[in-house]
């Protein structure tokens, strides 16, 4: 078994006994977030920590990681403790539904690589159908949570499947939580978008910032604008 872990330029990440991988969904996620005058950020669900640690790389604000999972929890943990970021990251083992109800903080950025899924068949792993299966925290309750503790002028960044967009939106905007940006990703040129990543923010807007990335080209080689994405932080693209 191959415990080696996954190497960024600026930090590591252990990931073989979280729920989720690093993959392309967190690792874009994490590189397009907008950090610009952010002191406080919390990643939903953060599994090995790796969208922590590239925000971490990327601004200095206290963030704070939640993950229900006992030992995707540990792993974070211990991602955070070797890195140079340590200082200001910190990982929370709890439920985000009872966490959303019971803190105080308010956010300026909250980030979430979300459960997927809802209609797929279940896995057989408990674990892995809490991280990817929104049986454990529905879009509703992710975008409740996200409501209550985000600050006023704050900004909410997530990635989707492109067929679940439209609903997800729809129900953002009953908690008063509007699209601001949003990233198309394409897998290859001639495909069909399969992830969407939106910012939201507070206020409805006419109109917002839409670009679309194509991840790899025909021969599977990564595109050059998914390179420039994400060359500051991976070893080997």
């Amino acid at each position: 078994m191959n415990n080696q872990p996954f190497h960024f330029k600026q930090f590591s990440v252990f990931h073989h006994n979280s729920t989720m991988k690093v993959g392309t969904d967190a690792i874009l996620l994490g590189a397009w977030c907008d950090v610009e005058n952010v002191e406080r950020i919390l990643d939903v669900g953060t599994g090995s920590g790796v969208i922590a640690l590239l925000l971490a790389c990327r601004c200095n604000a206290e963030i704070d990681a939640i993950e229900k999972d006992d030992n995707s929890a540990l792993e974070a943990g211990a991602n955070f403790n070797i890195s140079k970021y340590s200082n200001h990251l910190k990982i929370i083992n709890s439920d985000f539904n009872d966490y959303a109800i019971l803190c105080d903080n308010k956010y300026d950025l909250i980030v979430s690589n979300p459960p997927f899924f809802n209609n797929d068949l279940l896995p057989d792993r408990k674990s892995r159908e809490i991280a990817r299966h929104t049986t454990d925290l529905t879009h509703y309750q992710l975008l409740l949570g996200v409501s209550n503790l985000l600050a006023d002028n704050g900004r909410f960044c997530v990635v989707l499947p492109s067929d679940q967009m439209e609903e997800f939106v729809k129900t953002g905007e009953k908690h008063n939580l509007f699209p601001v940006r949003k990233l198309i990703i394409h897998p290859k040129r001639e495909s069909e978008p399969n992830r969407i990543n939106i910012e939201f923010g507070r206020n409805k807007l006419l109109d917002y910032p839409v670009e679309e990335i194509i991840i790899r080209k025909d021969n599977n080689e990564h595109t050059e604008e998914y390179r420039s994405k994400v060359s500051d932080y991976l070893i080997r693209i």
